[in-house]
């Protein structure tokens, strides 16, 4: 028995109780919604383009950095940039473009973990929480009522502080003050969800829990929370960059954007490239991202009336 019914965001009749899986059947909504819409957002396409840029350079960091990150060369210390070295070197004579790449994967890696983390903690919580409901999500909600009480890099701060210092603390500080937030967003969307006519025929002819929320509520959490990972993720990359600035983070020799610009703060004055270049790869990420994640939210939700069809 099919049962076709419109998605909860006004986005067409993708969600199939029978037939085609309806992951496969959002995907190819959304892969022609963005595809479509890149021909009308050129800022959607600037910011991709800046993100895969990127993103492949760090990828592809050893083949391309001229120079090992880390090796010292003290007879070139604090050399301007030029065709040798294209971002100048720092006070130890280390080619700050080589850095500068391989710093880009353990930023691209910190976002990618601590959103994973925090996606999961959230996607756990808000689900059992507007599941079971009663006093189950009163506890739960409430729990993430204190956390959100707390500015997020105050929080991590304190968290990284007791942990001590290193990246891997840094992220787990991070992701322990990410959470709530895709918690409470995951929450709202299932309650929404569970309450359509779809769900409460499927509720009727018997069918268990985990295939409702396998077939009909996740699905529905996929968009919103795409959009909030990659929104996030510019942020998460900017906390972590200011802990390991502060000294919470990566320690030296560790090729970390927020770690090189903290080493390189007190010579922007003498020589500038050295923090400069660090900063502006780390505002083109942050950018790119933020205009990545507007891009989608304008696509993925038609409730805003941006999107393209």
């Amino acid at each position: 028995m099919n049962m076709n019914s419109a998605s909860p965001h006004g986005g067409g009749t993708h969600l199939v109780a029978g037939g085609s899986s309806p992951f496969r059947n959002l995907l190819d909504t959304v892969f022609r919604r963005v595809r479509t819409a890149f021909a009308f957002n050129g800022l959607g396409a600037v910011g991709f383009v800046l993100v895969l840029g990127i993103v492949l350079a760090s990828i592809f960091a050893p083949l391309i950095a001229p120079y090992h990150p880390t090796k010292l060369n003290p007879s070139e210390r604090l050399q301007p940039p030029s065709l040798q070295h294209l971002f100048g070197t720092d006070a130890a004579g280390r080619d700050v473009f080589s850095r500068v790449l391989f710093g880009g994967r353990i930023s691209l890696m910190v976002a990618v973990v601590v959103v994973a983390i925090a996606v999961t903690l959230g996607l756990v919580v808000g689900i059992t929480a507007a599941l079971c409901g009663g006093l189950v999500d009163e506890i739960l909600m409430r729990s993430t009522d204190i956390f959100l009480a707390f500015p997020p890099l105050i929080l991590a701060m304190a968290v990284n502080a007791g942990l001590g210092p290193g990246i891997v603390s840094a992220m787990l500080a991070v992701s322990f003050t990410w959470w709530p937030g895709y918690a409470r967003m995951i929450r709202g969307q299932v309650l929404m969800t569970k309450s359509n006519l779809y769900v409460e025929a499927a509720r009727a002819m018997g069918a268990p829990r985990w295939r409702m929320i396998v077939r009909h509520i996740l699905p529905n959490c996929i968009s919103p929370t795409i959009v909030q990972m990659t929104l996030d993720a510019g942020a998460v990359i900017l906390t972590v960059a200011g802990l390991s600035f502060i000294g919470l983070g990566a320690q030296p020799p560790t090729p970390e954007w927020g770690s090189i610009i903290s080493e390189g703060h007190g010579y922007i004055l003498t020589s500038w490239w050295w923090p400069t270049f660090p900063g502006v790869m780390l505002c083109l990420l942050v950018v790119g991202l933020n205009l990545v994640g507007d891009f989608l939210r304008d696509t993925l939700d038609p409730r805003l009336g941006k999107a393209r069809n």
